[in-house]
């Protein structure tokens, strides 16, 4: 018997700049897995749009007027929890990626990230995953070791591990990871199991969302542009 098609992923584009919004669209509709059901140009038509039209997914700019990102991301935890929210942003800094995982974001992507790799970022939050852009995850990554976990507070990993948590929150494998560090695959596996025990979090989703939410980074406290 064959096996009914899976329904496209339901996607609402918000940005405040018309050609930029036609540009997105363009890219999306060329997927079969994704359906652009409608626009926005700014965080409060976005929010309207969601009741009528009921999206799985909202790809929104940073910044926009009368509402940003940040802030239609967090108005969505109360109006509409079910949609996730994928943040587009030029810029490549982990301190925007934590405001934006604190405000109930599942994805942070730059402008300059590729038609394909965005549609595979649509895809995999929509599947439950939290994704980063590996540019901007590397360079948290390199700020902890720059740092030697400076600012970790009391979340009880070695340095190594704290290592391996955002490595794996950039989306890397257990045998990229290895491969990174010099040790086996056995040994990454180790970790990965200590950390999940230690923080008592069993997903990669939930230990992405805890190393870029949570702080385990040290991060500017800069204010919102």
């Amino acid at each position: 018997m064959k096996r009914p098609a899976k329904k496209a992923i339901r996607v609402l584009v918000v940005d405040d700049h018309p050609v930029v919004r036609r540009g997105l669209i363009s890219c999306l509709a060329e997927r079969p897995s994704l359906q652009v059901v409608g626009e926005a140009a700014d965080g409060e038509e976005a929010i309207r749009q969601a009741a009528e039209l009921s999206p799985d997914i909202m790809l929104v700019d940073i910044n926009m007027p009368r509402m940003d990102g940040l802030q239609l991301a967090e108005a969505l935890q109360k109006k509409a929890p079910a949609v996730r929210v994928v943040i587009l942003s030029i810029h490549n800094k982990p301190e925007y990626v934590q405001r934006v995982m604190r405000a109930g974001a599942r994805g942070y992507v730059l402008k300059d990230t590729a038609p394909e790799e965005l549609a595979r970022v649509l895809e995999a939050v929509h599947a439950g995953e939290v994704c980063i852009s590996p540019e901007v995850a590397q360079t948290a990554l390199n700020q902890l070791v720059t740092n030697q976990g400076r600012g970790a507070g009391a979340v009880p990993l070695s340095q190594r591990e704290r290592e391996v948590l955002v490595m794996i929150a950039s989306g890397r494998s257990n045998k990229e990871i290895a491969g990174d560090l010099g040790v086996s695959v056995r040994t990454v596996e180790t970790h990965r199991e200590r950390i999940m025990r230690k923080l008592d979090l069993h997903s990669v989703a939930a230990l992405t969302h805890y190393a870029i939410a949570q702080g385990l980074v040290p991060l500017e406290d800069t204010p919102r542009t």
